[in-house]
């Protein structure tokens, strides 16, 4: 997110026509709780991952209306002047809880719950939605990738082919923050600290009289991180042979080639054979070329020798499944006297019905290995008692019941808002980066297959479950 951008009036025009009629009706002090959440893993995984919170975080804190923004308003001659002068003031003032970013999450559970009054609470829908929906989707892709190459380097290289500025820049923060080594882009690591790293193009190659000399020129400006594009004009022929004159008249040990075309598998091993054959073990073999999770698997199942992957376009764009289902749904409001009055939205389509109330989720995990169970969401007030047993319901397959026992349980919503003012203590990216590897190894391995993941339980207690019931209930008759 830029600094220097205003982007209050980043929102839907709806947010605002009811911004208007809430303030026309005297509701725009309500309070109310909507929740973020999503509905479908992306590719059919069995888990996402949670980004973009630190934006959200700036959105809330710079949220206000120049007066060119209230003109344009005006020039709408569809707003009372009454809420006009109303936005002059406009900041937030509600209360934000969030999961922090690089948490694993599933679907249908809050992974972000606001409470404020009714025209605050509406208006930021649709940037909250934004920052969450990218960069989730973008991380829960690249950390796919980054475990398909099973403790390989993996190099977001996608910049030219984002989908524009912005989507290149925060791209690459998720991606580093679910497990990508480095990233192409130069912005992203001034602004983010997410390492950038790069080789050379073909057109270095091709600038000088011939490869050897390319090579030569460009070890002499590099000779301490030096990787060569060895597929100009023949890998195995001229650019490997080539690299080797270079790195043993440089003396250069520790360097590596990058590879951007052709039979990955077959090129990479011969490739290896003639590096080693050379006395030349340590200088590593990179891929690039339209990779992504499953051409990744196929190539080291196949026996390739490759150190690390440049993985450009369908990890910037999710390209398999470039959109990141979350939504924002009411879940309650407030009466007069502080009660919490919890709202449902029921459709034809089951999977859009809505959990209501304002909640809480925990996260199960078992003692004897430190693996996350299950998710438990429960409503705002309960108390659950984790040191008994606990039996939940198969998301799926709902006559599917499972008892857990010897678990700690942990909340996974944390405060970040209180009264409009943060609260919340954002952590550096290689500290979120650390968190996220590390609670993806809380996860079992059959929760992290690619092809028919195991369902993961997130469950409803039993008042949770009862609220649900009776307002389908009293909604169908």
């Amino acid at each position: 997110m830029r600094h220097d951008v205003n982007y209050t009036m980043l929102a839907d025009f709806y947010e605002l026509t009811m911004g208007n009629g809430y303030y026309q009706c005297g509701l725009q002090d309500r309070i109310c709780y909507f929740d973020v959440f999503f509905r479908n893993v992306p590719d059919h995984g069995g888990f996402a991952i949670a980004a973009g919170l630190q934006q959200a975080v700036e959105y809330i804190q710079n949220l206000r209306f120049d007066e060119e923004d209230i003109t344009f308003l005006r020039n709408k001659n569809i707003f009372s002047e009454d809420f006009l002068e109303y936005l002059r003031g406009f900041h937030f003032t509600g209360d934000i809880w969030a999961v922090p970013e690089g948490t694993p999450i599933f679907p249908r559970e809050p992974i972000l719950t606001v409470r404020a009054p009714a025209i605050q609470a509406q208006f930021i829908e649709t940037y909250l939605l934004l920052a969450l929906n990218h960069q989730s989707l973008i991380a829960t892709k690249a950390n796919r990738i980054v475990r398909a190459a099973e403790g390989r380097m993996i190099s977001e290289f996608g910049s030219r082919r984002a989908q524009g500025a912005d989507g290149a820049i925060l791209g690459a923060r998720a991606s580093y923050i679910a497990g990508a080594g480095g990233t192409a882009c130069a912005m992203a690591d001034a602004m983010y600290a997410t390492p950038a790293t790069g080789t050379m193009a073909h057109s270095w190659v091709q600038m000088f009289p011939d490869e050897y000399t390319a090579f030569k020129k460009y070890c002499e400006i590099y000779p301490h991180s030096a990787t060569l594009l060895v597929d100009t004009y023949n890998v195995l022929k001229s650019g490997v042979p080539n690299a080797i004159k270079v790195f043993h008249e440089m003396g250069i040990t520790k360097g590596g080639i990058r590879i951007d075309s052709g039979d990955l598998t077959y090129l990479s091993r011969k490739a290896r054979k003639m590096l080693d054959e050379a006395g030349l073990p340590d200088i590593k073999i990179i891929a690039s070329n339209s990779l992504d999770e499953y051409i990744i698997r196929d190539l080291l199942t196949q026996g390739a020798q490759i150190d690390g992957f440049g993985v450009g376009e369908r990890l910037i764009t999710s390209k398999s499944e470039p959109v990141f289902g979350g939504v924002y749904k009411l879940a309650a409001i407030e009466d007069g006297y502080g009660k919490v009055i919890p709202k449902i939205k029921i459709s034809e389509n089951a999977a859009k019905v809505t959990i209501p109330h304002f909640k809480k989720v925990y996260r199960l995990f078992e003692n004897a290995t430190g693996k996350a169970m299950a998710d438990y969401i429960t409503v705002y007030d309960e108390q659950p008692d984790f040191t008994k047993p606990i039996t939940l319901f198969d998301p799926e397959a709902t006559w599917k019941r499972k008892e857990f026992s010897d678990y700690t349980a942990r909340e996974l919503l944390v405060p970040i808002f209180r009264k409009g003012r943060l609260v919340y203590q954002i952590p550096s990216i290689e500290e979120t980066r650390a968190y996220c590897l590390k609670e993806v190894d809380h996860l079992w391995d059959e929760v992290k297959r690619f092809e028919n993941p195991h369902n993961y339980y997130v469950d409803l207690s039993a008042k949770l479950w009862d609220i649900r019931a009776e307002l389908l209930d009293a909604r169908n008759h």
